[in-house]
């Protein structure tokens, strides 16, 4: 074992025989030496031979994979429109401004601006309320029960204390921020009046919360929008919508049942508060908007900068709401995904079938889920292609190794491939990735 030891090579010895990558400096590859030292010191020490692979050779694979991008593109073959796993909304195509930019600068008076007016324009015409921007919603929910609410209640129907995701919910985050929690009702029937008499003199604000995750079927009633804000009219305490999956274009033409934002407003809504990168097809942010009066009141709190988005959220919002304004829903990937027919995602798939004569598959009809907490019993019909191959885990794991990974799902023993999530572009490089994953 001593012999082995004295035989391990010294760093500076390493580092005259490795071919260094041009982005590597000498300090970075004499780190990773002395950590591939360190592993196979350890490993004779626990009585282990010698590794076969060359110092060098080890090296070099551990700085390529340090220089090698983590965040990556994928092209998602699962049919899941909005997968939380790869980023929920796909981006609409941008080129992110490399230097300086107007941020908060007024280029007409040459003095600083704010950082709103990018966003704020469009969000009027758009909504025909102000709002803003902040980096997500539940961001925005707390933001707006910290400023109405914090140390007075908040009423809230049981069956709309939700959980949004990795373990946040809705209660803990209005304990965060100060306001008390009054439930009403049950968790599956509310009742108006039940609203009604939970109104006290410490009462602020009515919340409700749009269960965009799950579904309440059977037995199970709540009030309607417009009557909650009746009733917070006729007590002068402003109704907030959690909106949540944020969707800004009717979809019920597409077989999908999902409320609109400018429906809230239309209902008697004071403020509402949804996602950006949901149905509205957007970067991760969250928008609050409703009455001028509270939306400035929101804008004024301290934690609103801690809550800001950044240059290059506003920058790929900007875009995405240009494009709501035009009516160009091609432009936005999640819009253009939910608006294909199914004669252009069969085409897609026969396409992609005639190029692997190699398998056996089977082209055929399926269902799409839109995924990301919205529409949780609502499907879109697709096609898929399916492949037959002999270990469908294994084979799922090679497309994920390919130069531009695929993300597929396993049925039925067999590979799936949903084409509603596959964008035209995308075909060459997913047949590359299934043949190469033979």
């Amino acid at each position: 074992m001593k012999a082995a030891l004295r035989s391990l090579p010294s760093v500076d010895q390493v580092l005259r025989r490795l071919k260094l990558p041009e982005d590597a400096p000498r300090s970075l590859a004499a780190d990773e030496i002395r950590a591939v030292l360190a592993e196979r010191r350890e490993a004779l020490l626990a009585g282990g031979a010698q590794l076969e692979t060359p110092i060098e050779e080890a090296v070099q694979a551990r700085l390529a994979e340090l220089l090698k991008p983590s965040l990556r593109p994928v092209i998602n073959a699962t049919g899941v429109i909005l997968h939380t796993n790869l980023g929920r909304a796909p981006l609409s195509h941008f080129t992110p401004i490399a230097g300086y930019s107007n941020l908060e600068y007024d280029l007409a008076s040459g003095k600083r601006g704010k950082r709103d007016v990018h966003t704020d324009d469009l969000l009027r015409r758009l909504l025909a309320r102000p709002a803003i921007v902040v980096n997500n919603n539940a961001a925005a929910v707390y933001l707006v029960l910290h400023e109405l609410a914090a140390g007075h209640e908040v009423i809230v129907s049981r069956g709309e204390l939700i959980e949004i995701g990795d373990g946040f919910r809705i209660p803990e985050i209005m304990s965060r921020s100060g306001a008390i929690l009054r439930e009403v009702g049950t968790t599956n029937r509310t009742r108006l009046d039940d609203y009604r008499q939970a109104i006290t003199d410490k009462t602020r604000l009515i919340l409700r919360v749009h269960p965009s995750n799950f579904c309440v079927t059977g037995f199970a009633a709540r009030p309607e929008l417009h009557e909650i804000a009746r009733l917070g009219r006729e007590r002068g305490i402003p109704v907030y919508e959690d909106l949540g999956s944020g969707c800004m274009v009717d979809l019920r033409g597409q077989g999908l049942d999902e409320p609109v934002v400018s429906e809230s407003f239309a209902s008697g809504g004071n403020l509402v508060s949804f996602s950006c990168d949901k149905l509205l097809g957007g970067p991760q942010s969250g928008i609050i908007a409703g009455e001028g009066e509270l939306v400035t009141r929101i804008r004024r709190n301290p934690m609103y900068r801690a809550f800001r988005a950044d240059k290059l959220i506003i920058e790929s919002l900007e875009i995405t709401l240009r494009h709501l304004l035009t009516q160009s829903w091609k432009a936005i990937p999640t819009l253009r995904m939910i608006f294909a027919s199914a004669v252009e995602i069969r085409d897609r798939a026969e396409r992609v079938a005639r190029q692997l004569d190699a398998f056996q598959l089977s082209v055929c009809k399926s269902e799409s889920p839109i995924g990301g907490g919205s529409t949780p019993d609502q499907q879109l019909p697709t096609w898929i292609v399916e492949l037959d191959v002999p270990n469908p885990s294994a084979f799922a794991r090679r497309l994920r190794s390919a130069p531009i990974p695929v993300i597929a799902r396993i049925e039925r023993d067999r590979v799936v491939l949903d084409m509603r999530t596959v964008a035209n572009e995308e075909e060459a490089g997913l047949v590359e990735a299934i043949l190469s994953a033979r």
